[in-house]
Parts: C-alpha cells; sequence; structure tokens
C-alpha cells in the first residue's frame, strides 16, 4: 500500500493546484491513500511571526474532493507545521481541529537568533554557510523534538536539497551523528517518528545514513511523502522509499487521527 503522506495545494503559499487535481494525479501515479499537508508557518520567509494561517480553505478543498474520490482514494487531512516553538500554545490550537489526522513538524528557517531566514533564500557559496546553517537547523530540531503538538519530524535532511542538489556543495551530515541521536532518541521516548521526504523522487538514496541512525536509536515510526507542489510530482519517489525502507527493517507508518498504524513492506 503505497500512501504519499506530503502534499501541497493550492492552499499553500508555493503550491498552485486544486486538491482534487492532486488526488487524480495520485491515483495516476499509483498510490492508495493521500494525506494533503498545507503549509501552516509560524515564522514568515523573512523570520518574522505569521500567526494567519486558517483552516477554511483547507476544508473547502476537502469538501469539493473528497465526493469525487469516494471509493476510489482515502484522502486525509494533515498540516505542515513549520516552527511550532516559536508559539506552542497557537500551534495547540491549530492542531485541535476535530478532523486533523496527521501533523508534520518542520524546521524550515534559521533560528531568531540567526535571523530567522527560510532556508530556500541563504545562498550556500561555501561550506562554512553550510555549516553555520546546519548547526542552526539541527539545534532547532532538538527544540522541537519534545514538543507535543506533532506526529513526525517532517524532511530531516531537508537543507541539504538546497546546499547539495541546487547549488552544488557536496556536504555530508556526519560531524551531526551525536546531535541526530540525541534527536531521535527523544522522538522514540515520546513516540514520534520521522517522515522520509522524497523531494518529488530526487533524494530518495540521500536517506540511508538517516535511516540507519534512526533505526539503531529505536525509532519505529516513519511515513513517506515526496512534497509535491504540483499534480506532476505526487507520488514521485514513494515505491522506491518504500523498498529502501523494507531494506532497513522499517514497516510504513500511516497516520489517522493522529494516531498509527503499520503497513508491512
Amino acid at each position: 500500500m503505497l500512501t504519499d503522506c506530503h502534499l501541497h495545494t493550492l492552499c499553500s503559499p508555493d503550491g498552485c493546484a486544486p486538491l482534487a487535481d492532486m488526488a487524480a494525479a495520485a491515483l495516476r501515479a499509483g498510490m492508495d491513500a493521500i494525506c494533503v499537508t498545507d503549509h501552516c508557518d509560524l515564522l514568515d520567509a523573512q523570520g518574522q511571526p505569521d500567526s494567519s494561517f486558517r483552516w477554511e480553505p483547507i476544508e473547502e478543498q476537502l469538501a469539493l474532493a473528497r465526493p469525487q474520490f469516494a471509493g476510489t482514494l482515502p484522502i486525509r487531512m494533515g498540516v505542515e507545521l513549520g516552527e511550532i516553538w516559536e508559539d506552542v500554545a497557537l500551534a495547540r490550537r491549530i492542531t485541535s481541529h476535530p478532523d486533523l489526522d496527521f501533523v508534520i513538524g518542520s524546521v524550515h528557517n534559521l533560528g531568531r537568533g540567526d535571523g530567522g531566514t527560510d532556508f530556500y533564500y541563504v545562498n550556500y557559496n561555501c561550506e562554512e554557510t553550510c555549516h553555520k546553517v546546519l548547526r542552526s537547523y539541527f539545534g532547532c530540531m532538538e527544540t522541537l523534538a519534545p514538543l507535543d503538538c506533532f506526529d513526525v519530524v517532517g524532511h530531516v535532511i531537508y537543507p541539504l536539497r538546497y546546499m547539495n542538489t541546487r547549488d552544488g556543495n557536496h556536504v555530508t551530515l556526519d560531524a551531526y551523528t551525536s546531535q541526530l541521536e540525541r534527536i531521535f532518541r527523544t522522538l522514540a521516548a515520546h513516540d514520534k517518528g520521522i517522515e522520509v521526504n522524497t523531494c518529488r523522487g530526487e533524494t530518495v538514496e540521500d536517506w540511508r545514513q538517516t535511516l540507519s541512525i534512526y533505526r539503531d536509536c529505536g525509532g519505529k515510526i516513519v511515513t513517506l511523502g515526496s512534497d509535491a507542489h504540483e499534480s506532476q510530482d505526487v507520488g514521485k519517489g514513494i515505491a522506491q522509499a518504500a523498498a529502501l525502507l523494507k531494506e532497513y527493517g522499517f514497516d510504513l507508518a500511516v497516520f489517522e487521527k493522529r494516531q498509527p498504524y503499520f503497513i508491512k513492506l
């Protein structure tokens, strides 16, 4: 059973397709279910507090799409919640929605003390800059890990897509193994998981080191997501990522009403 649990629709600032289009694309890609996880970032791209998120547009998209795909494609309701620690009370209110199935807790920005900028806008012109960003990134993730209003940490290797894939560096996470171990042990102790994010099919093999560390720290919960922002990217890399999970001894986790269930791969 292949499930893409990280999708963005036109309800995200960087999304462009209605949910119905994403769902149709998921069927074409061989997905058995999807979860829509539009952005809710508590800091904007410049690092300023942002409390503008509203559920109503997402509810409207679900109300339009679900009847079209009834009996063919379950569509679960999720959210990608960024920078939770910036306003935990607000994060708890957002995630108290009674129909919510799944919450990805993500780090998209530098820490406030480092300027708060979205990682996308950083110029990774040298390895020194890359490692400064990674120190900030994993520091924020350590702050996130013990909090109670998310289910999995999103795209743990996230900055590498900009540092290496986009800007041509060759940075590894070798220097951050101890920090990742602390994060993963905290997640395991709180029954939280991680997401293998395929970045539209571009980064599946890049997850080997992270999955190995997570497994050795007692981690059990792993979800899969393409991070698609356009319909043509839905499901990309999901089958390959499922095979990778099986290789490392994981079952696939899928959430309903904030509770995980496991699919044998």
